[in-house]
């Protein structure tokens, strides 16, 4: 619709009613406008949409009417783009440093007034926003119609594909935290290659494509592919001037420089992130830093300073009322450090009361962990028809997810459970699925990797 009534400002009639009403609202003549240069009818004339002014006569009418060439010409208040870009900076700061709810209303005003004369990419830019406050919450498949709305009004306009990556970006985490792990791989790998075949090298939009690849590689099981993307993004770090976007970066790698076994590199970008967080105070990213450094001291054994870590994202993002999915999360992996340091009542409090807000369609992998640890709880206490119940139902959320180790994990769970209650059938059937899934990591469910930057 907007574009539509973009187009329509450029004919005369479009213009000459323009011309008349700003006459109108000034008081003034047709002859006061039009003299010294013109007559009082060709001013009637353009009022009437008879003929289209030249580019002359349009200056000459816009400095009669105390108005600029381009508002007479557009409609198009003037300073409206750069008025524009100064509310979409301020919505931003609210959806990063506030509560998201509170950025949609501007990022909805800024979506009016943009589609109205049709500034694209101001346009673009607020349905991003309001995509990135819909993540925020969960609300994965209305923040895929802001994404998608995004990406259409930009190749519609002929925006070229950096400009087209944070719409791009944006879907693929929907489709990532819909458990739609090969899709969103799909998207972003396709964007990555367009962006380095083509010789478009623009580092900002590559780090975004590549720091963001490396979440779904690492859920499939491809570490080597998540290990050579931080590589590529590392080394572009460098050529990007945004700090939120280098912090961003250093919190990304981290789990894989984890899984590459560079436990002490990865704490090192952890700790980097955090301070340019900081800078920026970003609480919400601080949060994100904290909750990857709570993953890398798990993994290396530190469970008391992990929990601390973990306790701290998780006290973030509920206290800014920001990312109630992302809390979900965090409150996964905080029970199993719990788990792992035998508080097993207090694990199994916080898994409870995380599944109402945990789905299939918004995070099956983090639903299914969250029944993996209420099994090896039920194990625990022998409850063996528990532990069975909880296994298989993270069995079935994480099938079509594609995060192969997960999957081949539970079902080594359930094979041993089932194995060790005579079901021997049952447990190799079991075993042989997990071991369908561990075969290749990486290898067999994806196409070729990403092409290295330029």
């Amino acid at each position: 619709m907007a574009g539509a009534r973009g187009g329509d400002r450029s004919g005369a009639e479009t213009i000459g009613r323009r011309v008349h009403r700003l006459r109108a609202e000034r008081g003034l003549t047709q002859r006061e406008v039009a003299e010294p240069s013109y007559t009082a009818a060709y001013i009637s004339t353009v009022e009437a949409g008879k003929v289209r002014p030249s580019e002359k006569a349009l200056r000459h009418i816009a400095e009669r009417l105390g108005i600029t060439y381009e508002e007479v010409v557009s409609g198009r208040p003037a300073r409206l783009a750069t008025e524009l870009r100064v509310r979409l900076t301020d919505a931003l700061r609210v959806l990063t440093t506030e509560d998201p709810a509170a950025a949609v209303p501007l990022y909805e005003a800024l979506v009016g007034e943009a589609g109205e004369y049709a500034l694209v990419p101001e346009l673009a830019a607020a349905l991003v926003g309001l995509g990135q406050c819909d993540l925020e919450i969960g609300a994965l498949e209305n923040a895929r119609g802001h994404f998608e709305r995004a990406e259409t009004v930009l190749v519609q306009a002929g925006a070229p594909l950096p400009q087209r990556v944070p719409a791009v970006r944006g879907r693929a985490l929907t489709h990532l935290l819909a458990g739609e792990l090969r899709y969103a791989c799909y998207l972003l790998e396709q964007a990555l290659d367009e962006l380095n075949s083509v010789g478009l090298h623009d580092p900002e939009a590559l780090v975004l494509l590549y720091t963001a690849v490396i979440a779904p590689y690492m859920d499939l099981g491809a570490y080597a592919r998540a290990a050579q993307a931080a590589e590529f993004a590392l080394t572009l770090a460098p050529e990007v001037s945004d700090p939120a976007l280098v912090a961003r970066l250093h919190r990304g790698v981290a789990r894989t420089l984890l899984a590459e076994g560079r436990a002490a590199e990865a704490d090192a970008s952890l700790v980097k992130a955090a301070e340019a967080y900081q800078q920026l105070q970003i609480r919400a990213e601080l949060a994100h830093c904290h909750w990857m450094r709570g993953y890398v001291l798990a993994q290396e054994g530190d469970l008391e300073q992990a929990e601390a870590a973990l306790r701290m994202a998780r006290d973030i993002l509920i206290s800014r009322r920001r990312a109630s999915l992302y809390a979900h999360q965090v409150g996964v992996e905080l029970a199993d450090v719990l788990h792992r340091q035998g508080k097993d009542d207090e694990a199994e409090r916080l898994l409870n009361g995380l599944l109402g807000g945990l789905s299939s369609a918004h995070s099956a992998v983090h639903e299914a962990g969250a029944h993996r640890l209420l099994g090896l709880i039920a194990e625990r206490r022998h409850d063996d028809d528990e532990a069975r119940h909880r296994y298989t139902t993270a069995m079935d959320l994480l099938e079509p997810t594609g995060a192969a180790g997960d999957l081949a994990d539970v079902c080594r769970l359930l094979g041993d459970l089932l194995r060790r209650t005579g079901s021997v059938e049952a447990a190799l059937d079991t075993y042989r699925v997990g071991l369908g899934h561990r075969a290749a990591p990486g290898t067999t469910t994806l196409g070729p990797g990403p092409a290295k930057p330029f």
